[in-house]
């Protein structure tokens, strides 16, 4: 390795190290909650959105968990979007058992949509309340992370415009293939984001958040057009919040690690695919690719790789890969303590970075041939034509 090289290996590990050393002290939680001072009726009402499509294994304890929440005004409102299981019998029966939840079904899929986004839109249309939470099904909601995170909302909301607050929950992670990859979620947002920068700018190049757990407000949702405006995406955390900033609304992010909890993906098969998905919306973008290959291919890999090299490299260059590793490992395990992730995984971050950037080029290949992602049985190319003239707008929705 030359002295050259070496210089650039330390200039990419310790750029992400010291853009994550800055976020942390802005990417905080929502304040704790107290019920003896705060008022969670005030900051009400809001309705808890949930698209479904075959989750029978979870939308009962998403739809329970939001329901825990008694202090403030609230609806659940899930839509089935054409389950096969018995995901709309599920909701039935707690919709018959608390008034606060109502079971609606999905349109078709119209052509040139993502069946997220297309349920989405519907239950934004659905919604009672002008304040929306969109949760994914596997998301479990903590007692107060809705008064938590509704104080944050209006708070940033009055001081700043913020019409999106988004943020990560608490990833769990069981398999191999998930203990490796997800955690990278926190790694790629808080290594590369300037959080504080992204706050005072809304250009859309700062756009940034978590289709697992995003409240909106409604007018702002509307003027940004909505999931209609982002309706061929399956990257709706980074998509939505990029459409309301190209509309002139702010967005920001929240860390949501005691607020809420997800399990993604149930096994380890459904790693790859699920994250492949969107990735070309992300970092297999031809135009960020290159960009990303580089700098983690130099500061997360290759000094780790010079490890057993050491005795024979030249001093200064055995010290700048030795400063690589240390700030690279420094960074992982800080984020498993403060983001609840598994520690000992961390030591294995050379190795998760590289399957990174492998699904990452195999996915961008994919999407060069022509090969359009899916997930659960269908994707854009697969979406079925609507049996009307009408537009789905105007059609009525079956709650």
């Amino acid at each position: 390795m030359t002295a050259a090289l070496a210089l650039a290996v330390l200039a990419c590990a310790l750029v992400p190290a010291a853009m994550y050393a800055a976020n942390v002290w802005a990417y905080r939680p929502p304040g704790k909650w107290d019920d003896a001072t705060g008022d969670a009726a005030s900051l009400g009402p809001v309705s808890v959105l949930i698209p479904a499509r075959d989750e029978e294994r979870s939308i009962g304890d998403a739809v329970r968990s939001a329901l825990a929440e008694r202090r403030v005004p609230l609806e659940v409102v899930v839509l089935d979007d054409q389950s096969s299981d018995r995901t709309a019998a599920i909701v039935a029966e707690l919709a018959a058992e608390d008034s606060r939840v109502r079971l609606a079904s999905s349109q078709p899929l119209p052509d040139g949509w993502c069946g997220k986004q297309f349920a989405c839109w519907q239950l934004a249309k659905l919604a009672a309340h002008d304040r929306l939470l969109f949760l994914d099904a596997d998301v479990r909601l903590e007692t107060d992370a809705i008064p938590r995170t509704l104080a944050r909302f209006e708070s940033v909301r009055r001081r700043r415009g913020v019409g999106l607050l988004s943020g990560v929950p608490r990833q769990v992670v069981v398999t191999l293939p998930e203990r490796l990859l997800i955690p990278l979620i926190h790694y790629v947002l808080l290594s590369w984001l300037p959080i504080s920068r992204m706050r005072r700018s809304a250009s859309p190049a700062y756009a940034a958040g978590c289709g697992q757990f995003l409240l909106v407000a409604r007018d702002a949702y509307e003027r940004a057009g909505g999931h209609a405006a982002i309706r061929g995406s399956m990257h709706d955390g980074l998509m939505l919040p990029h459409q309301f900033r190209k509309s002139g609304v702010m967005t920001d992010l929240v860390d949501a690690t005691p607020l809420a909890r997800c399990r993604m993906y149930e096994t380890a098969a459904e790693v790859w695919p699920g994250l492949s998905k969107n990735a070309v919306e992300g970092l297999a973008h031809p135009s960020r690719i290159g960009f990303f290959a580089t700098v983690f291919t130099l500061g997360q890999i290759l000094p780790f790789m010079a490890l057993p090299a050491l005795p024979w490299l030249p001093p200064a260059v055995a010290a700048a890969c030795v400063v690589a590793v240390v700030a690279a490992l420094a960074v992982r395990l800080d984020m498993a303590r403060r983001y609840r992730q598994p520690w000992t995984v961390a030591l294995w971050h050379p190795v998760a970075v590289g399957v990174l950037l492998t699904l990452q080029v195999v996915a961008l290949a994919k999407h060069l041939a022509g090969r359009k992602p899916t997930w659960k049985g269908r994707g854009v190319a697969d979406a079925e034509p609507t049996p009307s003239t009408k537009s789905p707008a105007s059609e009525p929705l079956r709650v």
